[in-house]
């Protein structure tokens, strides 16, 4: 669970593991254009993808852009880029180093300029992989002359082509701007928000419907029924004594009038006070029915965690909690309720929970925590007049009977106590179809200003919490660039360890796995990329394989749990990767004076990909950001051919570039 604050809490019980933690994609447009896009479109996709780490689509791209004409030394100098990057010599094919050959002859026709100067260079070093390091020095003192931005870039990209002496010129340099870029753009106060996922919308209970309508079509015939019946003691009573019933009436009609002027608003409060105590019955989510992992659970244990930690001044969050366990139960039904679908996990609607966690907080301190409108309560005085009025109307309607128990016969007096009793059936049917109906009308305006209220001011913190995550979250191509980073130093720390200088590599690769426990996180389109890494370094040299692996922390760039290991190239008997359907992707090195050794390349992610997505393009796409596909090539040559596979790879005997000047 994560508050914002760059830290990750998790818990496992006893010979348990926390596996993937949370995962989020985000909604970003940047990688998707229009099938009918102009070729200037797709380039300008292509050198994003380029620049985010993913050069296998960018090579796509480009290519699509300059078979359809848009074709400059800016365009084909990434194009080279993108050729080449994440890749060895080795790596192309035949026919691709064809066009590379083919595209070295097209810079002469290039205006000049500095994209064609930068251009050349490319070309300059490849064409040095195959020839003495006499004339380096003249190739890389025009490298050191470009624009830092094309400088950089053939640096980065050009990673796994330049070995022995050249690379040996630059690799200080490298290492110094990687050590200045790894912390830049305030890296460590906002890696947490890459991997926060899209939080959704704000949600409130509405009010519940009014039944205002079935009262008011009662009430006419209620109200009609008590006129008449109630007429009928004072008629009896007006023939027995005039001049009794002429005072009784108007009493007996001010009483009732009084007893309804104040009674409805204390029979209303009443009544929500029930309503809300069985409502409080129905919200419990102490149900031992519900699953332990079901979402209601996450959602009450998410409310635990942000009311533990917003606690006000003088309370100890033990007792903090189990003061706000009423409301926290409230809570914790109502937002279940409103988000309960089967896609939508509980680290979308964080922000909400800690919004009201805080909420409740401020609340307490203002005094208000449980004050539920006192200046809306009926006061003491009119419930007492409501009273008086009552004990007043039945007096009266005693005095009533007696009126015309005096001055009429037996039945005249049953007939007007029958009638008496049926007045106040009826009086109490047509008063409560009254009441409900009035009622309803104040409830639904009542219930319907607080649901305004309360979903307006969500509003506001989803607002506020949106912005921020959008203002917070690193860019891909920042991600990028502090991954490249990381493993350069990495790199540069295991040459050092050796004691080794590119002169003495043949090659090298890395590969990128996720190490349990991870957030991960990516946008539409792009690779995945995890909070924590396992690094996998494999050096080739002429006396063997030196494998170098760590665990990374990519939030704080801090690595643990370094192992080395050395083996012979006949040591490595084979090499194959498991593709285990809809879960994930297995690499297996196999030893010979050792264990098989199973690494767990990329979990699975088809549930993940939105509708417009290629689970195969994805896998693709994964695969070559974690360095895998270099790197299975790599030591499934080694595996098939020991040495003879280095030999026959000498970037020495491969064939080299002529760039005219």
């Amino acid at each position: 669970m994560n508050d914002g604050s760059n830290v990750t809490n998790n818990s496992a019980a006893y010979d348990s593991t926390v596996g993937i933690q949370a995962e989020t994609v985000h909604n970003s447009n940047v990688y998707f254009i229009h099938p009918d896009a102009s070729p200037q479109e797709k380039y300008k996709v292509g050198v994003q993808f380029l620049e985010d780490g993913v050069p296998s689509r960018a090579r796509d791209m480009i290519s699509d852009a300059i078979a359809h004409g848009h074709d400059n030394a800016e365009v084909r100098f990434h194009w080279v880029l993108a050729m080449l990057s994440a890749r060895a010599y080795y790596d192309l094919s035949k026919e691709e180093l064809q066009r590379l050959h083919k595209a070295s002859g097209l810079v002469r026709s290039y205006p000049e300029g500095e994209w064609k100067d930068a251009l050349r260079v490319a070309f300059e070093l490849l064409a040095m992989l195959s020839t003495a390091e006499g004339g380096a020095g003249r190739v890389l003192e025009r490298l050191r002359a470009l624009h830092p931005r094309q400088r950089d870039a053939i640096l980065r990209h050009f990673d796994l082509v330049l070995t022995g002496g050249l690379k040996d010129s630059l690799w200080a340099e490298t290492c110094e701007r990687a050590a200045a870029a790894r912390f830049g753009n305030d890296r460590i106060q906002r890696v947490w928000a890459y991997f926060e996922p899209d939080p959704i919308g704000p949600r409130a209970l509405p009010p519940h419907p009014s039944t205002a309508a079935a009262a008011q079509a009662a009430l006419p015939v209620r109200a009609g029924l008590f006129v008449v019946v109630a007429a009928l003691p004072w008629i009896l009573a007006l023939v027995a004594d005039p001049a009794a019933a002429v005072i009784e009436l108007p009493v007996a009609l001010g009483a009732g009038l009084t007893a309804a002027h104040f009674g409805r608003r204390w029979w209303y409060e009443e009544l929500q006070l029930r309503a809300k105590n069985g409502e409080s019955r129905i919200l419990r989510t102490g149900d031992p029915t519900s699953p332990e992992d079901g979402f209601t659970n996450r959602v009450r244990h998410s409310f635990d965690h942000y009311f533990g930690t917003r606690v006000p001044h003088g309370f100890a969050p033990y007792e903090w909690l189990d003061h706000t366990a009423r409301i926290r139960n409230n809570l914790v039904a109502e937002i279940a309720l409103l988000y309960r679908e089967s896609r939508v996990g509980v680290d979308r609607i964080n922000w909400l929970i800690r919004y009201l966690a805080e909420d409740a907080r401020d609340r307490h301190n203002k005094g208000t925590l449980f004050d539920q409108r006192p200046q809306d309560q009926t006061p003491v005085p009119a419930k007492l007049l409501c009273v008086v009025a009552l004990v007043a109307l039945g007096i009266t309607t005693l005095a009533m009977l007696g009126t015309v128990a005096s001055g009429a016969g037996a039945p005249q007096t049953l007939l007007a106590a029958l009638a008496v009793v049926g007045a106040v059936l009826s009086g109490r049917a047509a008063a409560s179809s009254w009441l409900e109906a009035r009622g309803e009308e104040h409830r639904l305006a009542e219930e319907t200003k607080k649901y305004q209220e309360r979903l307006a001011a969500r509003q506001d913190a989803y607002r506020n919490w949106k912005s921020f995550l959008d203002a917070t979250r690193p860019s891909e191509q920042e991600m990028e660039t502090w991954l490249t980073c990381d493993k350069t130093l990495f790199l540069d720390q295991a040459l050092r360890h050796y004691q080794l200088t590119w002169r003495d590599l043949i090659t090298h690769t890395i590969l990128m796995t996720p190490a349990r426990p991870y957030r991960r996180g990516r946008v539409k389109g792009g690779p995945w990329r995890y909070s924590r890494y396992s690094f996998r370094l494999f050096l080739v040299t002429q006396d063997g394989v030196r494998e170098v692996s760590t665990e990374f922390d990519f939030t704080d760039a801090k690595r643990g749990n370094e192992q080395r290991s050395n083996y012979r190239f006949d040591a490595l008997s084979s090499v194959q990767v498991t593709e285990h359907a809809h879960v994930r992707y297995d690499l297996e090195l196999v030893l010979t004076n050792g264990p098989a050794r199973n690494i767990r390349v990329k979990d699975a992610d088809m549930h993940q990909l939105a509708p417009d997505e290629n689970a195969q393009e994805i896998d693709e796409i994964d695969l070559s950001a974690a360095g895998f596909i270099h790197t299975f090539r790599l030591l499934e040559g080694i595996a098939a051919d020991g040495k003879g596979w280095i030999e026959r790879n000498n970037p020495a005997n491969l064939p080299s570039f002529r760039v005219a000047d």
